[in-house]
């Protein structure tokens, strides 16, 4: 609700806030940068399963993700008990609830205006920057600290049963956030509850991408010689089939980055870019490839569009790339999905290509190319 993204950007991070504002800003959008299994299932059915895909997928208050390691070493103890209980209260998933409380003032640590006092630029206020005037408008209803007694027209809730209802008071402002955005139908499309809060395609992707750092689990891996598995419906898992242990071995490994921090020209073992990932994933299965996107583009082999498979690289053109000299490289690993280091400010995560729901820069692939195809496993 602040309508300002409230988070430091820079390079193709600074690029998707720039599309944003451009007017991209689409209530029917399904971001997939943040979930552990894809598109908005953080928290729902996976591919296949009842209740549909990415923006479609339904929530309920039975369905939660376990808190990640993440979540536990960065998230406050107290905010993590009220984002969890506000989860179960209104059946929001509760990581959303907390992408939201990182990117708008990292969970109630901030010093900016607004946050502990006052209100921001925008008139928004406490630690999920609800609106309580100005260009934000007054989301909150009557006064940002008012008797819980007062009926007000807005999202103002006594979360810790105190008698009053603060903007400011962590229970209460979760509690409120959850209400806006079940009121703005997160049930049926968290994507686009998360745009109304903040209307902006980079704020959806930042929250989206947080809450899939904070949620625990994820997708398992099985042998090509098993029976190819149907995608498992079980909170926060997709399952896929990969061609061999080669790949498993590429895909474990990227897997257990996610989360971590994006650095340009890094390879590891606390921050990555996006070839220095894949490079890395596949020197973990015994298998050297180039160190740039652009060289592991040249080095190959090709796969034709629509033939790639799990452990194939996926490159685009990236903003310091072009076509036929790629400069982003994601690692495919089924469903459209793929692991990838997108950006500066934006932890390693699963995210789309090459469809609607993909990141700015995700959407046109440039091709693929299958590295393990050289390797003899």
């Amino acid at each position: 609700m602040t309508w300002q993204a409230s988070w430091r950007v820079s390079g193709r991070t600074a690029a998707v806030i720039a599309i944003g504002m451009g007017g991209l800003l689409v209530l029917g959008l399904a971001l997939a940068g943040a979930g552990i299994s894809g598109g908005s299932m953080l928290f729902a059915a996976g591919q296949g399963c009842g209740g549909g895909t990415g923006g479609s997928a339904v929530v309920t208050s039975a369905v939660q993700p376990v808190p990640s390691k993440a979540a536990g070493t960065s998230i406050p103890v107290d905010y993590l008990q009220l984002y969890r209980n506000a989860g179960r209260v209104y059946g929001v998933p509760w990581t959303i609830l907390a992408g939201i409380g990182e990117v708008e003032s990292n969970h109630g640590r901030s010093t900016l205006p607004g946050v502990q006092s006052g209100a921001n630029a925008f008139g928004a206020a406490g630690p999920m920057q609800i609106g309580i005037g100005g260009a934000a408008g007054n989301t909150w209803g009557g006064a940002p600290v008012h008797p819980a007694s007062e009926h007000v027209g807005g999202v103002a809730t006594d979360g810790n049963s105190d008698g009053i209802a603060s903007v400011y008071q962590p229970a209460d402002a979760i509690d409120g956030a959850a209400k806006y955005l079940v009121e703005h139908g997160v049930l049926t499309n968290p994507s686009g509850a998360i745009f109304a809060y903040n209307h902006l395609t980079s704020y959806v992707q930042a929250v989206l991408g947080w809450a899939g750092v904070y949620a625990g689990g994820g997708f398992t891996v099985t042998a090509a010689s098993a029976p190819a598995p149907q995608a498992s419906c079980q909170p926060g898992t997709t399952s896929i089939s990969v061609p061999n242990q080669s790949v498993a071995t590429v895909i474990a490994f990227a897997r257990q980055q996610i989360g971590k921090p994006y650095l340009w020209g890094g390879t590891g073992p606390d921050a990555f870019d996006c070839s220095g990932l894949v490079m890395m994933a596949y020197r973990a299965a015994g298998i050297d490839i180039p160190r740039t996107a652009e060289l592991q583009w040249v080095w190959g082999p090709r796969v034709p569009p629509g033939h790639e498979e799990p452990g194939d690289l996926v490159f685009f053109a990236g903003s310091d790339g072009t076509t036929t000299s790629p400069g982003h490289v994601g690692l495919v690993i089924g469903h459209d999905l793929m692991i990838e280091a997108y950006a500066t400010g934006f932890p390693i995560r699963i995210s789309a290509f090459g469809n609607s729901k993909a990141a700015a820069g995700d959407t046109n692939p440039v091709g693929f190319t299958r590295p393990w195809s050289r390797s003899s496993s």
